[in-house]
């Protein structure tokens, strides 16, 4: 597939033909079933994440707070915080730097359960802040976006061309994320039995689908990836670091265990990429360096979370002479 040019119908509308830029002029290839098949997985995958929560789970966090919201401050605050600052700093093309404030407004993801188990991580905490993030994500992901992207004006200039609503965006986190995590939260209640049987289905089954689907994406668009994925690569390493990293500090800052640190190091660096995508192809008809960005974070905060967790877990017998 060639790069679409400015003759074609493939420039997305939210952009003026004079953008200089050739990476804000593209536009990736995803049809509407690739789109409601990436809708059913995030439902399955956040519906998977509910199945082992209860009631009792947020209950915890107001007995002990601290850890929680520490977690939520770094996820929903401090990261879009210094997202903003890097974008400030390097400057890149008004979609990539849209592509990293809508990443930084997005949940933590689902596979980092698994990551901070490995890296010797606090797991009850990993999986409380994993949903108590989806939950708020309905509120702040849309606020996120909109302010940070407001303060920047390239990105400001895009926002206004898309007229996005953040009501529709509000809408659609409830029918991918909070639907799902009611529904299996009801059945772990219910039936606590099915739900342990599910789960053990539904957790490898829909990350797989994920993960094939971002392949297919990429197989769709190979050109595009392949001329321009070098804009991304340097962009995507430094975001997570920054990601990983102040995720960790924020823990020892306020005086967390190393084991909280390292579950709120992969909670606040492993965001949930997969709703960034669904955001970037249903709001702003799949803009180039978005979608770029957000499909080549979807494999690097695998690599990265894996490596680090990998190095964690070599390093177990040292958390408590840390603490």
């Amino acid at each position: 597939m060639a790069v679409p040019g400015p003759e074609n119908n493939y420039i997305p509308r939210c952009l003026n033909s004079s953008m200089e830029n050739e990476i804000d002029s593209i536009r990736l290839n995803f049809d509407q079933n690739g789109l409601f098949v990436l809708n059913i997985c995030l439902a399955v995958v956040m519906f998977g994440v509910a199945l082992g929560l209860s009631l009792q789970d947020f209950r915890n966090i107001i007995k002990a707070p601290k850890p929680a919201l520490v977690g939520i401050t770094s996820q929903f605050l401090l990261l879009p915080l210094l997202t903003f600052l890097l974008v400030l700093i390097i400057r890149p093309e008004p979609s990539l730097a849209l592509g990293m404030i809508l990443l930084a407004a997005c949940p933590g993801g689902n596979i980092s359960n698994f990551m901070s188990q490995l890296a010797g991580g606090n797991s009850a905490l990993s999986v409380t802040l994993t949903a108590f993030s989806t939950v708020l994500a309905i509120i702040f992901t849309p606020l996120n976006l909109q302010f940070w992207g407001s303060l920047y004006p390239p990105t400001l200039a895009i926002l206004e061309k898309v007229s996005i609503d953040p009501m529709e965006v509000f809408q659609t986190i409830v029918l991918i994320l909070g639907i799902p995590l009611v529904a299996g939260m009801l059945v772990n209640y219910w039936k606590p039995n099915l739900s342990k049987v599910l789960s053990r289905i539904l957790k490898p089954l829909s990350i797989a689908i994920f993960i094939g689907l971002v392949i297919a994406a990429f197989a769709k668009n190979t050109d595009i990836f392949t001329n321009h994925i070098h804009h991304v690569v340097f962009l995507v390493f430094i975001h997570n670091a920054v990601a990983l990293s102040s995720g960790f500090f924020m823990g020892r800052i306020t005086g967390l265990d190393v084991r909280d640190c390292r579950t709120l190091a992969i909670e606040t660096g492993i965001q949930n990429s997969g709703l960034g995508l669904l955001l970037i192809f249903s709001f702003f008809e799949g803009l180039g360096g978005m979608a770029l960005i957000a499909g080549w974070w979807s494999i690097w905060h695998i690599v990265a979370g894996l490596s680090l967790s990998f190095f964690w877990n070599a390093r177990k017998s040292s958390v408590t002479s840390l603490s």
